[in-house]
């Protein structure tokens, strides 16, 4: 098996502010063809930052294609002419007031693979001082602290939908448990 998909063709379907959708033709390993629906996006930035006290910065707010309030770690779109952590330090700030320091990075998570491009950078921080929260026009949330080990507790009882945040409140809780952070 080769594994791969050469695309024969694409369609611009819908052209948004975040998103771009589009409908491609390929060519299958075994020369016959499918269709495949893709939406582009520029990626996100998530941050796991940690206070002295080990609580994790967390914001709730409400996600419209859901139709409820999440809770969430600080998080938000790659923005042109910045590296993503670049764009996780303004997060951070925007959505919580909190400066971090010793910018580590945890990886990155395809949230969808089957259908979206998005990558999601995910880095983890410790909180250094604080500033003004400057949120984003139209950006309505609430900033929680919550114990590492909470959060963590919280994730495996299904409190915590949201994929980017498990994966980061995951990696951190291994990563201090093995003394690395």
């Amino acid at each position: 098996m080769k594994l791969f998909e050469k695309t024969l063709k694409s369609q611009d379907i819908f052209e948004g502010k975040v998103i771009h959708v589009m409908l491609d033709e390929v060519e299958l390993e075994n020369g016959e063809t499918a269709p495949r629906e893709i939406v582009a996006h520029p990626g996100g930035v998530c941050v796991a930052a940690l206070d002295e006290q080990n609580r994790m910065f967390f914001v709730r707010q409400f996600r419209y294609p859901y139709k409820e309030v999440t809770l969430e770690l600080p998080a938000g779109k790659l923005e042109k002419g910045q590296s993503p952590l670049e764009n996780g330090k303004r997060e951070l700030l925007e959505e919580t007031g909190a400066v971090g320091r010793e910018y580590i990075t945890l990886g990155k998570v395809y949230p969808s693979p089957g259908y979206c491009g998005e990558i999601i950078h995910l880095y983890f921080c410790r909180v250094d001082h604080y500033e003004q929260q400057q949120l984003d026009h139209g950006e309505f949330l609430h900033v929680e602290k919550i114990p590492l080990e909470q959060a963590v507790e919280m994730v495996m009882n299904h409190e915590i939908p949201d994929a980017k945040t498990q994966i980061a409140v995951l990696k951190v809780s291994a990563l201090v448990q093995k003394g690395i952070l």
